[in-house]
């Protein structure tokens, strides 16, 4: 009996990941031709505006106290070993490299994420999304397809308002609660910050947006009935994200660094 349930549940999971890849593929090729289709530019600023706009007073608020959380843990520890006015390099790599894009997309998946499974969750159970198909459209095309390409721009601009709100709120807790010079910490920073650390920083906010949009979206259309399969659906979305994320986020830090040592670092003369 225990085999019996193991398998059935194997086979359970190797088809949602399956339904989950069919989903995935329609989304994509639907997505890259509603990009040259004016006609749907409207849905894609709508959306645009519920998932972007509406999200930046909460990112902000994020990445102003993980800067100034990172100040404070990190300034004894420097201050130790006579270091504390490179107090700002720490900081300001650690924001733009990981904290960041990685704290700015998971309350993406919270925020938006959640708020597209409930949407298109209570759609589905109440029919709308049958409704739309019986019309002759597609619903991927008309309720995902939007959503998908908003995640996708405007996260890596949210990422970049979190970066900026980290950076300030680490200068102004090391400059005026820890007394660290302001010129030391701006000009340590320049020297340890480069363009390579902001860019890759801002460029895996594309392969966020998409995990968060896509899943989010699956887990709307593939929702059981009734309210607590919609709560379950909401659920199911933050947590695989949320592990999507870090996922990501692990192989596109092994990618870069292998970019970086192989274009960027100048190997010693023999």
């Amino acid at each position: 009996m225990m085999i019996e349930n193991i398998g059935a549940k194997t086979i359970e999971k190797i088809g949602e990941i399956g339904r989950f890849s069919r989903f995935s593929a329609r989304t994509l090729n639907t997505s890259i031709q509603s990009c040259i289709q004016p006609k749907t530019y409207p849905l894609i600023w709508a959306q645009m505006n519920a998932i972007g706009v509406r999200s930046v007073p909460v990112i902000m608020i994020t990445g102003a106290f993980v800067g100034m959380i990172l100040a404070i843990n990190a300034y004894d520890q420097l201050a130790g070993m006579g270091l504390e006015e490179r107090l700002g390099v720490l900081i300001n790599i650690a924001v733009v490299k990981e904290l960041g894009p990685v704290l700015a997309a998971v309350m993406l998946a919270g925020r938006v994420g959640g708020a597209l499974t409930a949407e298109l969750g209570t759609m589905n159970v109440t029919e709308q999304i049958s409704a739309v198909r019986s019309m002759g459209t597609d619903p991927i095309k008309y309720l995902v397809a939007p959503r998908v390409l908003a995640c996708l721009l405007l996260t890596p601009v949210l990422i970049l308002y979190a970066d900026l709100l980290g950076i300030l709120g680490g200068y102004f807790v090391s400059v005026l609660q820890l007394d660290i010079n302001s010129r030391a910490y701006w000009d340590y920073s320049a020297q340890g910050v480069e363009l390579w650390d902001v860019a890759t920083g801002v460029v895996k906010g594309l392969f966020f947006g998409g995990a968060i949009a896509v899943i989010s979206c699956y887990k709307g259309f593939t929702c059981k009935e009734g309210a607590q399969g919609v709560g379950e659906a909401c659920t199911e979305a933050f947590v695989g994200s949320f592990i999507t994320i870090l996922f990501l986020n692990f192989i596109y830090a092994v990618i870069t660094k292998a970019i970086y040592n192989t274009f960027w670092t100048i190997q010693p003369l023999l």
